[in-house]
């Protein structure tokens, strides 16, 4: 049988892993961060009806600007975007994926703060662009000193802030992003994939891209809008940024059937987002009754809790996985990450946490 390393692949890829969580059926799966709430059932028939019509014409390519999903972005998201500054993929990896090639590639560089998305420097190394990992302060935070500095010794060709960020739920400021853009000669890129579940009085870095033709807001419909399975991610930008992703893209990337079911869904945006404060009192109630069991959890404004603590990472997880609880272990040291899910599901992970848990 053949094996990976007889195939001509590139130098650069030998050794490599793809990326990856475990995926198993379990009564609670609270590992990958995804909305444990179902779509509201008079969302799913109009998204359906959508999807039905879609079908029709599925014997022609799909609209190959998809300007009625963009239009709809922009409403969605306000702060004065346009449906010119709009750009969507099959998730954010891909719209991550457009953004580093066509700014990144051979001889250019991504800074990222690490521990950060994984999917950073993989995404990084498909296009052959270096990756720098930087360091953040202690318990995760990234002060506006901190970022800028390395920014100007490393001088990359682009830098990804990941706000609030993944693994550790650390939210960023605004005033670290403006140090960031300002220390950079390159593109900026803030990745909001959680940005909904952050307290309601926390401004997104939307409100910085005027005047900032350097700077890049990626988000997700995976997250608060439950829709993991359909892969929508998109991005605001100076038009001139969605014009250089247009170089990239594959043709027709965007099918008829996503972009009629994240058209419906968006018709829907405030129904969809119901769900979001029953998560985040799900995510406070992590954080209190972590405490209360002697674990170390972090601040977080995102759909999930990094806590410390944990004496062996490993077997704590393997004991929560033999109760049928399936959380992740992202490798930071005596840390494990569980996302806030269904009041039912919260409740059955901490209570077969503090069975595991020693006395």
């Amino acid at each position: 049988m053949t094996a990976l390393d007889d195939l001509p692949i590139r130098d650069d890829l030998r050794g490599q892993r793809p990326y990856g969580a475990p995926q198993a059926l379990v009564p609670v799966a609270l590992n990958v961060n995804e909305n444990t709430h179902p779509i509201p059932e008079v969302v799913a028939h109009d998204i359906v009806a959508s999807l039905a019509s879609a079908v029709l014409t599925v014997n022609r390519y799909p609209d190959r600007e998809f300007t009625e999903l963009r239009e709809a972005l922009a409403v969605y998201l306000g702060h004065g975007v346009t449906p010119e500054q709009m750009w969507a993929g099959n998730g954010s990896n891909e719209v991550l994926q457009h953004i580093l090639q066509a700014f990144g590639g051979p001889g250019r560089s991504l800074l990222g703060f690490t521990p950060t998305y994984s999917m950073y420097p993989l995404l990084a190394a498909g296009v052959g662009t270096r990756w720098i990992p930087a360091t953040r302060d202690a318990e995760f935070e990234l002060s506006p000193e901190t970022a800028a500095r390395q920014v100007a010794e490393a001088d990359p060709d682009l830098v990804f802030l990941c706000s609030p960020n993944n693994p550790t739920g650390t939210p960023l400021s605004l005033e670290t992003i403006t140090a960031v853009y300002e220390a950079s000669r390159g593109m900026v890129i803030v990745d909001e994939a959680y940005a909904e579940f952050a307290p309601d009085d926390e401004a997104s870095a939307l409100t910085l891209l005027e005047g900032r033709p350097r700077l890049i807001v990626s988000r997700t419909m995976s997250k608060a809008f439950a829709f993991a399975g359909v892969r929508l991610g998109y991005l605001a930008a100076d038009p001139a940024v969605v014009d250089a992703l247009r170089l990239v893209r594959l043709p027709y990337h965007l099918s008829a059937l996503t972009q009629a079911a994240a058209t419906a869904a968006l018709r829907h945006a405030d129904e969809m987002l119901a769900m979001v404060d029953d998560i985040r009192t799900q995510r406070d109630r992590l954080v209190v009754e972590l405490g209360r069991l002697g674990y170390d959890p972090k601040r977080s404004g995102s759909n999930f809790v990094l806590f410390g603590g944990v004496a062996d990472p490993h077997a704590a997880f393997e004991a929560l996985f033999a109760r049928g609880i399936l959380i992740r272990d992202v490798g930071i040291p005596n840390h494990l990450r569980v996302t806030a899910g269904t009041e039912a599901e919260t409740t059955s992970f901490l209570e077969a946490l503090a069975a595991i848990s020693p006395a």
